[in-house]
């Protein structure tokens, strides 16, 4: 029998039992659909993490000192890096967090950061309006402040804030620049923060220690030379006590959130893959039903010549594409899902055309192998004992 004429058979017998067909697919579809969003997802926030880490540089690198009996640095330890040969800038930060802000009558908390003129560079933070904060603010201890847009529309309800006044800790600023906007990441505003001079941080907090501070190579391939200038400083200041410090290169980051997103994207793909098994399952069991409602059909055929071979392969068939035409529903479901995701929740989501097609291939591996077993019994039925079945 030809190929052609078996497909048409095996389609046919799924057409003629809609309901019970769809009913068997919904764990392939499930399972499909699953499989694809949570890749999607996984892959579209790896993505942003990548976009968010690499937007810094690759050649930043952080040092912050931990543990509470750490004594903090001071500006003198900082500066001292700047005649390094392959470190570029040098900017230190203290910041206070939920810090009161006013301007009239309204007040929010925010996040307060100091820092040099140095940090606009390193951090790679630009102004949309105004400038950011220069040597005489540093210096001359200048009451001003860069603002960020959330803050800005919070306090003012617009961002054309530059020469207004804000109140922190008592003192009064002047707003002399307005922060690009970067979004959130992780949840968390990145334009919801205000930046000062240090020099005037630490009188209005009175506040001198500094816990962290940003380090830029002169390239990529000057990091690691850096890092050992920073090591040598760090291990005087704290007599080779490593334990006093942490120093984070943008690649060392890079690496680890790539490894985090794509571990934990493996785990998701893995969970939901136990789906596609529960509906290869569900494909055996139905089509074990299939062959004890139509053995007598199979005796019939049997009596009158159809091979073994043929049985067989028309039971795959059916499974196959039972298992097939829950991948594609399955993928038209993760396709409407990922775009609603996307548009309607901004989820950072990249569809690959890969997952895709390794997807709809696992579905039909999926449709053969729990067919197998159905397939090959009604292939082995007995046209004497079949055609006795009423």
């Amino acid at each position: 029998m030809k190929i052609k004429k078996i497909f048409k058979m095996a389609l046919s017998s799924i057409w003629s039992n809609k309901v019970r067909s769809f009913l068997t697919m919904l764990g392939i579809i499930i399972g499909i659909s699953s499989v694809i969003i949570l890749v999607s997802i996984g892959e579209g926030t790896k993505k942003e993490v990548q976009s968010q880490i690499e937007g810094l540089g690759t050649n930043l690198i952080t040092t912050n000192i931990v543990g509470k009996k750490s004594k903090a640095l001071t500006l003198e330890d900082i500066e001292s890096l700047k005649n390094k040969a392959s470190i570029k800038y040098v900017a230190p930060v203290s910041t206070q967090n939920q810090i009161n802000v006013k301007a009239g009558t309204k007040a929010l908390e925010t996040t307060i950061e100091s820092t040099t003129k140095e940090y606009s560079n390193v951090s790679k933070t630009n102004v949309s309006k105004g400038r950011f904060l220069n040597e005489r603010d540093i210096e001359n201890r200048y009451y001003n402040a860069v603002i960020g847009q959330d803050t800005a529309i919070e306090l003012f309800g617009n961002i054309n804030v530059i020469g207004e006044t804000i109140n922190i800790n008592g003192m009064n600023f002047s707003i002399v620049g307005l922060l690009e906007s970067k979004g959130s990441n992780m949840g968390v505003s990145s334009d919801d923060k205000i930046i000062i001079p240090l020099s005037v941080y630490q009188r209005v907090f009175k506040d001198t220690d500094i816990k962290s501070f940003l380090v830029e190579a002169y390239s990529k391939e000057k990091v690691e030379e850096a890092m050992g200038y920073l090591q040598l400083m760090l291990n005087k200041k704290y007599n080779n006590d490593t334990d006093s410090y942490k120093i984070f290169d943008q690649t060392s980051l890079l690496n680890a959130a790539n490894e985090s997103t794509s571990s934990m994207t493996t785990m998701l793909t893995g969970v939901a893959a136990i789906s596609l098994i529960v509906g290869g399952i569900g494909i055996m069991n139905i089509m074990l039903v299939s062959v004890i409602e139509r053995t007598r059909e199979i005796g019939i055929r049997k009596a009158i010549g159809a091979k073994r071979k043929t049985i067989l392969i028309q039971f795959l068939i059916e499974s196959s594409c039972i298992s097939f035409l829950g991948g594609i529903i399955g993928v038209s479901l993760a396709f409407l899902t990922c775009y609603v995701l996307k548009s309607g929740f901004n989820t950072p989501i990249v569809m690959s055309l890969s997952s895709v097609i390794v997807a709809v291939i696992f579905s039909i591996v999926v449709g053969i192998v729990f067919g197998m077993y159905p397939a090959n019994k009604a292939s082995k039925l007995n046209p004497i004992e079949a055609l006795r079945v009423e």
